[in-house]
């Protein structure tokens, strides 16, 4: 038996789940709102054309309008100026959108600590009980911010200094970007940086030295809670738009069944 069709009995009888990782896309998915003077991404929404009448007597269809970083989403390197000559979302590599799957959980912190971040010292002690992150691998941080995702406010959490999320420090950002061959890494929360990271030098730090060094962001995962801490398989599925410094993704996870 080939490794192909062992591969799709195992998904037939379920020896191997797969698991929905992608935030359903309505006009309701929060997104990152960024303040003056800067221009935000148009939300998603649906353009109806026809339905079964007389525009289109058979059939249903709509226009789609919605910003590149809605969403479920990737971060391309030409995202931001420290990737401006690097790929756009059409140029990626597909061996770079399928690889192993990490899970840190951070449920804990980020509880009771809505800025949390997480540090080099947070992962090294990951590493220290289940190996060294793998290589064109995805580091997934679980924080449980999806379960705010039914209230867009709780989910952005605002205040009058701004918005207050999960991340990553600095310092840790450019450690898994510099020593570390990592694909990228996803979040549950509206951006790969924390809330707070405008105010970090730099700014934005997950998205300058990842994405500077030919690594990705995803966004607006779910359903993390359901990946062992290794030994899943992640696909990330872009829309190969030329050009394109981000997309919507679908995301799915295959896991070993239990």
């Amino acid at each position: 038996m080939s490794m192909i069709t062992d591969l799709s009995s195992a998904i037939a009888d379920q020896r191997i789940r797969l698991i929905d990782l992608t935030t359903p896309l309505s006009s309701e998915t929060p997104a990152l709102v960024l303040p003056e003077p800067f221009e935000n991404l148009l939300d998603f929404s649906l353009e109806q054309i026809s339905a079964y009448n007389e525009p289109g007597p058979f059939w249903k269809h709509h226009n789609i309008r919605t910003g590149e970083h809605i969403g479920t989403h990737l971060d391309a390197p030409t995202h931001w100026i420290t990737g401006r000559n690097g790929k756009d979302v059409s140029q990626l590599e597909l061996p770079r959108l399928v690889g192993p799957a990490v899970v840190i959980d951070a449920v804990e912190q980020a509880e009771r600590d809505a800025d949390f971040l997480l540090d080099i010292e947070h992962v090294q002690e990951w590493e220290q009980e289940h190996g060294e992150l793998p290589e064109n691998g995805w580091l997934l941080l679980r924080t449980g911010w999806e379960h705010r995702s039914h209230d867009r406010a709780a989910f952005l959490n605002a205040d009058e200094n701004g918005p207050h999320s999960p991340g990553f420090t600095v310092r840790c950002a450019q450690w898994l970007a510099e020593e570390r061959a990592i694909s990228g890494v996803g979040v549950e929360t509206v951006g790969i940086d924390a809330g707070m990271a405008a105010t970090m030098d730099p700014p934005f730090p997950v998205h300058y030295h990842l994405l500077g060094h030919d690594k990705y962001g995803v966004t607006l995962l779910r359903n993390l809670g359901q990946l062992p801490t290794t030994g899943a398989l992640v696909v990330v599925s872009p829309l190969p738009v030329v050009g394109g410094t981000g997309s919507p993704a679908r995301v799915v996870a295959l896991v070993e069944a239990d």
